[in-house]
């Protein structure tokens, strides 16, 4: 919601602002221009874009807009997941967390917990990561290692859509000199026409350079910062997992797990110690 909210101010402000100075709206209504700066930078995303990262930008620029993030709530979900797998992997062995693993999307523990089902991967994290376990003969250090490794790839995974929408943004600028400097080409074939024709088209092709500035530290340069916040923020709960099954693998109790979980958590969001273990507390 804020980011809709930031969208609106901005447009405000600068509309604003161009009314109270006297400026036509009408002006800025320059279709040619829109069509060479918004449709050359799409060119150019799907020139940059590979695979799968064209809907990826999609969907984190979608969650941006609505205002998606990590909240205590899920955190607090997070920790109750680990926890309720640790206590039943302790309690009546690893074997019988075999088919939670296996089909975590018909499993009693992980259903519980829709929030976080949403979450792929997330969710694979978990489960590649216990399916280890559950294997055995992996010492705690090489356990962590592992982990480190794919948190590593999921971090350079999150910052592609954000990094690529950057790049796109820092071109927006010159994408309107182009458009910019095709109305002046078009202003020039007309240079001995009338004065007012001779200002339309001016107009016009300073509009194109103003839509570009506009449209990348407008709009595009604050999205890709959003999206890049959020990945570092979806790392963190890679690390809070972590912490929990390492010092699991350590030899220390569920619950004593958790709390090592629970410090990685940022203060913005890092629930209570009390907090956390009557969230766990029904499951003990």
């Amino acid at each position: 919601m804020l980011t809709i909210v930031g969208f609106v101010v901005v447009l405000a402000a600068v509309l604003g602002g161009f009314a109270l100075e006297g400026g036509p709206f009408l002006v800025l209504m320059q279709g040619a221009e829109f069509l060479i700066i918004g449709g050359s930078a799409i060119g150019a995303l799907l020139v940059s874009a590979r695979g799968k990262l064209l809907s990826k930008i999609l969907q984190k620029s979608i969650s941006a807009i609505k205002g998606e993030t990590i909240t205590r709530h899920t955190y607090l979900s997070l920790l109750k997941l680990v926890y309720e797998l640790l206590h039943k992997g302790q309690k009546e062995g690893w074997i019988a967390l075999e088919k939670h693993i296996e089909s975590p999307e018909e499993s009693a523990i992980f259903t519980k917990y829709s929030d976080l089902m949403g979450r792929d991967d997330m969710i694979l994290f978990i489960t590649d990561t216990f399916r280890m376990v559950i294997i055995g003969g992996i010492a705690p250090h090489d356990l962590e290692a592992l982990m480190d490794g794919d948190i590593e790839t999921h971090h350079a995974d999150s910052k592609r859509p954000g990094m690529l929408l950057q790049k796109i943004g820092d071109s927006m600028p010159g994408l309107g000199i182009v458009a910019a400097v095709l109305g002046i080409v078009i202003t020039m074939q007309a240079i001995d026409g009338p004065p007012e024709e001779i200002g339309h088209k001016v107009a016009a092709a300073l509009v194109g350079t103003f839509l570009g500035i506009f449209l990348s530290y407008g709009f595009l340069q604050p999205l890709a910062t959003n999206i890049d916040i959020a990945g570092e923020e979806e790392m963190m709960v890679y690390e809070v997992i972590k912490s929990a099954i390492a010092a699991f693998a350590k030899g220390f109790k569920p619950i004593v797990c958790v709390e090592f979980a629970r410090r990685c958590i940022p203060n913005e969001a890092r629930p209570s110690f009390v907090e956390m273990e009557e969230y766990v507390k029904d499951i003990r």
